[in-house]
């Protein structure tokens, strides 16, 4: 049986990392919030902090807290049927509650951890769209607070601690890799 790998996690965690190595695991690959960059692209904005926020704001307004998982159901039904799925960015309540009525047993949410100190400095370096310490905050309390991601990381299946060296968080992976796939 295949399966989805739903990764959820608080901006500067590792998620993107996860996503790209279980790619190298021939893993199909779904971003969840290519919906924001593809929004933009379509305006003609410029891929920023602000205006992300914006978008994701107005399409969850348009569609509801499950927007990214509605909008990408159809993509997700197809991909499953042609292996196993990486799912990048896993957001609301509302996301996960459609994403497991829907796939129930085949989604598996993967929560990434790093403490907030950690993912400022991570996302102060990164080379796509980085954020300032400010801008990294905000957007915690935005994806807490409005977002209700905490409830989907709460509901993980699995937690991955992304606080030492890359080896150790993709132990982690393989770990649940080995649980989840036999």
């Amino acid at each position: 049986m295949n399966k989805i790998f739903c990764v959820t996690g608080l901006t500067g965690s590792g998620k993107s990392v996860v996503g790209e190595y279980l790619k190298t695991k021939n893993f199909l690959y779904l971003r969840f919030g290519q919906l924001t960059i593809d929004e933009l692209e379509k305006r003609g904005l410029e891929v920023n902090e602000v205006n992300e926020r914006m978008v994701r704001e107005e399409l969850r307004e348009k569609h509801g807290m499950a927007a990214y998982a509605t909008l990408n159901l159809a993509k997700f039904d197809e991909l499953i049927k042609m292996g196993n799925v990486i799912g990048d960015g896993l957001y609301s309540w509302e996301e996960y509650k459609i994403m497991k009525e829907h796939f129930g047993e085949k989604l598996v949410v993967v929560a990434v951890y790093a403490s907030p100190k950690l993912r400022y400095l991570r996302l102060k370096t990164r080379k796509e769209r980085p954020l300032t310490e400010d801008e990294a905050r905000s957007r915690d309390y935005s994806e807490l607070e409005i977002l209700n991601k905490g409830g989907t990381i709460a509901m993980a299946d699995h937690t991955i601690v992304n606080s030492q060296d890359q080896n150790y968080l993709l132990k982690q992976i393989d770990d649940i890799l080995t649980t989840e796939l036999g």
